[in-house]
């Protein structure tokens, strides 16, 4: 991978070189300028390459990788649910796009505008789709005309154009990105009340069991809720090195707000007129963002076994005088063997590179194992093997190498989500009143807050918080609620508290 770099930029890949011999991988450190720290390590991991375009970034193929074992996952589960793929054109007009007020006020300062081909000014400029409910409804009520049309459930891998102007970050806020959304049409609230829940359920397990971060299942409030839509739910993830929340991903019930604009009307089975139910949902490439944020360390990238590229490299150790052509092939072997068993493995036998700067390569791209394998190893008949996580050696003989590298792996990726949960509730600070309140956001926390969910009183706490960091604002209400004893207050307004919500400063 990075031999190319080597090649046409020597100068530079040499200074480099030497820098990683001594360990300096990075320059700057997480706890002492993350924002920078972030951005060296998305470029060094070799995940992102800057673009010409501000606010766009070519993925690599070390991001890529990640994306489609997440893909993988989700649309297998989706399809068992009776989802089906499809796609929509990227472009939308504009008086279809201004159809659904409400809901495209939300997008309007972020939609990207066609308006000339070559030379020629369009007659009518069209957009490019900063979500597609616009794009896909009015077909939508073409092909449901009766109850036997439904459910009507449709998802589609894509990107999408949100004009970002405020602080693009790699990931977090780009304004070209890759996501799913699903959008599906039922005949009950019921059915669609159900479909946000799994769906939600769905993403929760992405988050926790495929990037080993923790979230909260959850609902946001009225003014945080998708434009347009009926309610909505998220899963909240939080980054304890900046005190942010960000949202992971949403599943929508949009009620029946765009079956109303765009006529998706049907049939019922006693032949009277009914109007669909309407879900959304969606997840982006976002999720490997906050992956980085949560785990990565001052050597760079830390991957989950369960998505990293790369799982193992092995790394060849010849000394002086030793024979390096069996220590290469004890290496090939090793990969063979753990390719065979289903492991995602490849050795690093580029003769150009010490094994020192090796490993300083891999530490910073985040494979999860190493194996080194040198002359002693060979005459021992083991390997020597270095987690990436917390950086424990031990030497295990060839013969159970399989079984063993199986057992570690999942040691990390659980010992991964354990400290990162471990790492965020810590950060978690229940708070009564409003003094607490701004103590605790000023010390970088999630917030658990006593609210009584009235929407004045939301945008009075944005109002008073806003600041150079941004303002405070509601994340989630959980669904997961602590007791609420009778007689609590809300910590903004005093009036009596209705709920628990989480509160913070977000992405």
């Amino acid at each position: 991978m990075s031999s190319t770099k080597t090649k046409t930029n020597d100068s530079k890949g040499r200074k480099k070189e030497v820098k990683k011999e001594t360990g300096l991988g990075l320059t700057y450190k997480k706890d002492e300028n993350f924002g920078e720290w972030y951005s060296e390590v998305v470029v060094s991991g070799e995940m992102i390459e800057y673009y010409d375009i501000s606010g766009c970034y070519i993925l690599r193929p070390w991001t890529m990788a990640i994306w489609e074992v997440l893909q993988v996952f989700f649309d297998a589960e989706i399809k068992k649910m009776n989802i089906k793929n499809c796609y929509f054109p990227l472009f939308v007009t504009e008086n279809v796009l201004q159809k659904e007020k409400d809901h495209i006020e939300g997008f309007a300062p972020e939609v990207a505008w066609v308006t000339k081909s070559g030379q020629s000014e369009l007659e009518v400029p069209i957009a490019i789709r900063p979500t597609s409910e616009t794009v896909m409804y009015p077909y939508y009520s073409k092909w449901i005309r009766g109850h036997r049309d439904l459910p009507l459930k449709l998802n589609q891998w894509c990107n999408v154009v949100r004009w970002e102007f405020s602080n693009p970050t790699p990931f977090i806020r780009s304004r070209e990105f890759l996501w799913q959304e699903g959008h599906t049409a039922f005949a009950t609230k019921q059915e669609a009340d159900q479909e946000v829940l799994d769906i939600l359920e769905l993403y929760r397990r992405i988050y926790e069991e495929y990037l080993a971060i923790p979230v909260v299942k959850g609902k946001k409030s009225e003014l945080e809720k998708f434009a347009g839509g009926l309610y909505t739910t998220s899963v909240e993830a939080f980054v304890p090195n900046t005190g942010r929340g960000v949202q992971g991903a949403t599943s929508h019930c949009l009620g029946q707000n765009f079956a109303k604009m765009f006529q998706i009307n049907f049939e019922n089975e006693k032949g009277e007129k009914a109007m669909a139910w309407q879900n959304s949902w969606a997840y982006s490439t976002r999720t490997i963002g906050v992956m980085v944020m949560v785990h990565g360390d001052d050597k760079g990238l830390v991957l989950p076994p369960k998505v990293a590229s790369v799982q193992v490299v092995v790394i060849p150790v010849p000394y002086k005088d030793a024979d390096t052509q069996a220590i290469f092939d004890a290496c090939s072997e090793t990969v063979k063997s753990l390719n065979e068993a289903g492991f995602r493995a490849e050795a690093d036998l580029r003769d150009n590179y010490s094994p020192g700067w090796k490993y300083s390569h891999w530490e910073m791209k985040g494979v999860p194992l190493r194996i080194e394998i040198g002359p002693k190893d060979i005459a021992n008949k083991q390997v020597r093997v270095v987690r990436r996580d917390n950086g424990a050696k031990v030497d295990i003989p060839v013969v159970g190498l399989v079984e063993q590298v199986k057992d570690i792996l999942s040691t990390i990726q659980e010992s991964l989500f354990n400290a990162a949960k471990e790492k965020r509730d810590a950060c978690i600070k229940v708070i009564r009143t409003w003094d607490e309140f701004l103590k605790a956001l000023n010390d970088k926390n999630l917030i658990l807050a006593p609210w009584c969910d009235e929407e004045e009183v939301e945008k009075d706490v944005k109002l008073k918080t806003k600041g150079e960091l941004g303002a405070a604002k509601t994340l989630c209400t959980p669904f997961d609620q602590p007791e609420l004893p009778e007689g609590t207050l809300c910590f903004a307004s005093g009036k009596p508290a209705k709920k628990w919500t989480y509160w913070g400063r977000s992405y």
